[in-house]
């Protein structure tokens, strides 16, 4: 998957920009502020219809505009997609080959995008919603079923939390309720733990390609119910146990959206006792290890690396730089880069 070209209309601080973008490498340079991050940030908005920096899109527009423009063309294989994108101060638009886009599951399809940005390095050690969104995220990408599970089950989550909150509760709708979420949440977890066994056998490589050392790393994700012949009636029985405090809190505090998973090294959690330099390195690995995970060359993903370079020495520069070299397409940011035969895009002062 590449991205073919990119056109930015009053985006963040940019008034007007267009590149052709090749394979391999693609670098850009300049000091804090010029908008090298708003360019990879438009990139990464392509494949979730999201950025990584706001959740308000009224704040892609540049200050004093009423409309901004992200206009771009993808290639998959020998498919050219023309994907747009339209922000006003009522809301957004989506296009895909000029024709609307009606669900966001048609655009996450069209293109693969994964992201690494400075915050990666907390990973491990932040909120449990990241590493989720982390899994969800690119077990969709792989395989979109996984996405219709996921978005059936916010609704009936959100279905079940609304009958919670009601003055009087009625039982009967929340237990047929509870139930439906429990018939969603077997496929979700097996999907998780498919995932996270398929990930486990690129990690340590890749950690390895990173650190020039072959280290014992593993990712280990623990369901709020193990999937077996009693799964069903194991979940139940949980949830039935969590029914008192559901009722205090007025939400549904068990289940695959409350799931996390920890990265240990050496068989201890990473973000508990690793370095900030192997949270680093190894938030990265596994930032990086879907790409390898697709099977198809044409649908492997655009890979985005914001501001890495700056915290990272010498030797472990030139070690990611070498793994990159076997990417499709790379769009990285820093104030100063040199690699040999990669695009370089300079950023001047506005």
């Amino acid at each position: 998957m590449l991205v073919k070209s990119l056109k930015l209309k009053n985006f963040r601080n940019h008034s007007y920009l267009y590149y052709e973008f090749k394979p391999g490498i693609n670098i850009f340079t300049g000091n804090n502020g010029v908008g090298k991050t708003n360019i990879v940030e438009a990139i990464y908005y392509l494949s979730l219809a999201r950025s990584f920096r706001t959740q308000e899109d009224k704040d892609l527009i540049k200050e004093g505009k009423d409309i901004a423009e992200i206009d771009s063309v993808v290639l998959e294989g020998e498919i050219n997609r023309k994907i747009r994108f339209l922000f006003t101060d009522q809301g957004r638009q989506v296009f895909i080959n000029n024709k609307p886009v009606r669900k966001l599951s048609e655009l996450s399809r069209c293109v693969n995008v994964v992201l690494f940005e400075p915050k990666d390095v907390l990973l491990f050690r932040g909120s449990p919603k990241n590493r989720r969104n982390f899994l969800d995220i690119n077990i969709s990408k792989k395989i979109p079923a996984y996405l219709d599970y996921i978005s059936r089950y916010e609704k009936v989550l959100k279905q079940r939390n609304d009958i919670l909150k009601a003055d009087n509760v009625d039982l009967l709708l929340l237990d047929t309720t509870t139930k439906l979420l429990v018939e969603l949440s077997k496929p979700i977890i097996q999907f998780r733990e498919a995932y996270v066994k398929d990930i486990n056998d690129i990690l340590i490589k890749i950690t390895r390609a990173l650190t020039g050392v072959s280290k014992p790393v593993k990712m280990l994700y623990e369901p709020f119910v193990k999937v077996d012949d009693n799964f069903q009636t194991n979940a139940e029985e949980a949830f039935k146990r969590s029914l008192e405090g559901d009722l205090k809190r007025k939400a549904t505090s068990i289940g695959v959206h409350r799931e996390d998973f920890v990265v240990t090294l050496k068989d201890k959690d990473i973000g508990e006792f690793g370095s900030q330099g192997e949270n680093r390195l190894v938030s990265l690995a596994l930032k990086l290890s879907p790409y390898f995970l697709i099977q198809d060359k044409d649908k492997r993903p655009i890979v985005v690396l914001d501001d890495v370079m700056s915290e990272l020495d010498q030797t472990h520069r030139m070690r990611l730089i070498k793994l990159l070299s076997k990417f499709e397409q790379v769009f990285i940011t820093a104030t100063r880069l040199e690699v040999k035969d990669a695009a370089q895009y300079v950023l001047k002062e506005k």
